[in-house]
């Protein structure tokens, strides 16, 4: 099958301002996702405090943990939902997911139904987290394709930022530890927290109306009309007729592919898969994230106010957002294998000083520093490159399955990161948890100096054959 974009890409000229829209409307899912996905860290010593879990570490772990049961469900049905109902309607669904969310989760008197909130919630972000790139991907054109989907990535780290910032605004900055539960931000203001989530959720929803369903879906179910309709409104007719054809050429050849679950054991194959299921665990294991949910302790433990904890969340998502965009600079000039190397190497140094700083009961702006340093050094690699590394590595006739293998390893991994950290921060300390992720990112290091090879200005055959090629 031969698929050429590049005369049509060069020959048309593209409606952009009707692309962006698309982009942006279908992207507020991920703009979702990191906002339910944070959120909750500004929140936790206030509704802590009100279902009276402060001095349990395991319901601690649940309570942030919880919504990743509804993430991996969520990635598991995802493939199904998206081939049965198309891409549009499933996220249509999960802006109605996020809506009950954060009504509910901040509606509750008890833990149990703010536990059954958080599921939906969670399921809203394993549906959006696969079906939003996923759609942005089969309506940008071949040549903008890459840019387009980075648009998701960047609204999931605005997302979190506009989290951390609604906790600071929403929280009493007059705090009196000693009171808290009695008052505006122990009784009140963490619930508010979480509805202010109901207006991008609404705005989603809405959204979702006014985009058509992807032409790759409309040609899935013959309707052809509807799918030329989209792509002539894209591109022009000469690019709706070029892209018709070529979709259904890989329609065809789809169909055609039957797939073995031996086909996933063999010498050639096997090497790759685990390649791709151990990068998506160490990006979870190598901790950062305990940083965005579990800021609280991280701060607090460093001499640090409630009040201060909240400004200080509002820095690192800040400095997360810029250093994204610089990942998005350099993932193509620096190439993933090296970013990748530094990032896992980075941060298991940092790690092992920050670990250093605590025992030694350090305090104040050294302590900030050093988790500034470690989210830079995350987001512009980790964060984004082992996404763009597990969608180049895997042979192009299991490149979908073995995809959501990899999606599914990496939200267990990240229940397992979350639930456990309460556990360990109370046996270990804060000085022995972060030694812990530390050693972690420097096998992880090991394993990539090793395993991983460099895919940059790669062809996906010409990395397919280096992977695959006899030993």
């Amino acid at each position: 099958m031969e698929i050429n974009h590049q005369t049509q890409t060069e020959s048309n000229k593209f409606n952009f301002r009707y692309l962006l829209f698309l982009a942006l409307a279908s992207a507020m899912g991920g703009f979702l996702f990191g906002y339910d996905w944070v959120v909750i860290g500004g929140a936790k010593p206030f509704y802590e405090l009100y279902f009276d879990i402060s001095s349990m570490p395991t319901l601690q772990g649940w309570a942030m943990s919880s919504a990743l049961i509804g993430c991996i469900f969520g990635a598991i049905i995802s493939g199904f939902v998206a081939d049965r109902f198309g891409r549009k309607n499933p996220l249509i669904f999960a802006a109605v997911l996020f809506t009950l969310s954060a009504f509910g989760t901040g509606y509750v008197d008890s833990f149990t139904p703010f536990i059954f909130y958080r599921l939906l919630g969670g399921l809203g972000i394993g549906l959006a987290s696969t079906l939003s790139p996923m759609y942005i991907a089969e309506i940008a054109p071949a040549k903008y394709r890459g840019q387009f989907v980075a648009i998701n990535q960047l609204t999931l780290v605005i997302g979190i930022l506009v989290a951390q910032i609604a906790n600071f605004l929403i929280s009493d900055p007059v705090l009196d530890e000693a009171t808290m539960l009695y008052s505006w931000n122990g009784q009140t203001g963490w619930r508010w927290m979480f509805w202010a989530e109901l207006i991008p959720a609404i705005l989603f929803f809405v959204l979702m109306f006014l985009v058509p369903k992807s032409p790759r879906f409309l040609m899935k179910m013959n309707n052809v009309v509807a799918a030329k309709k989209v792509l002539a409104k894209i591109g022009g007719n000469s690019y709706a007729e070029e892209e018709i054809k070529n979709i259904a050429l890989t329609l065809k050849e789809s169909r055609s592919v039957k797939i073995k679950f031996s086909y996933f054991k063999s010498p050639k194959v096997k090497p790759i898969l685990i390649i791709g299921i151990v990068l998506a665990i160490f990006q979870q294991w190598c901790g950062i994230n305990i940083i965005f949910n579990y800021a609280e302790e991280i701060f607090t433990a460093a001499g640090y106010s409630v009040g201060d904890m909240l400004f200080n969340i509002v820095i690192t998502g800040s400095v997360n957002l810029i250093f994204t965009i610089i990942a998005m600079r350099t993932v193509d000039s620096w190439g993933r294998r090296k970013l990748m190397l530094f990032g896992s190497i980075g941060l298991g140094v940092v790690y092992a000083i920050l670990g250093a700083a605590y025992y030694m009961q350090y305090t104040g702006w050294p302590v900030l520093v050093l988790v500034l340093t470690a989210i830079a050094i995350y987001s512009m690699s980790l964060a984004p490159i082992t996404w763009v590394v597990l969608s180049e590595i895997f042979p192009n006739k299991i490149r979908g399955v073995a995809m959501s293998i990899a999606t599914f390893s990496l939200w267990v991994a990240s229940f397992i990161l979350t639930f456990t950290f309460p556990i360990l921060n109370d046996a270990l300390g804060a000085s022995g948890t972060f030694w812990v992720y530390s050693i972690i990112c420097v096998l992880g290091f090991l394993f990539i100096k090793k395993k991983l090879p460099e895919t940059k200005g790669k062809s996906l055959e010409e990395i397919e054959a280096e992977l695959t090629k006899d030993k």
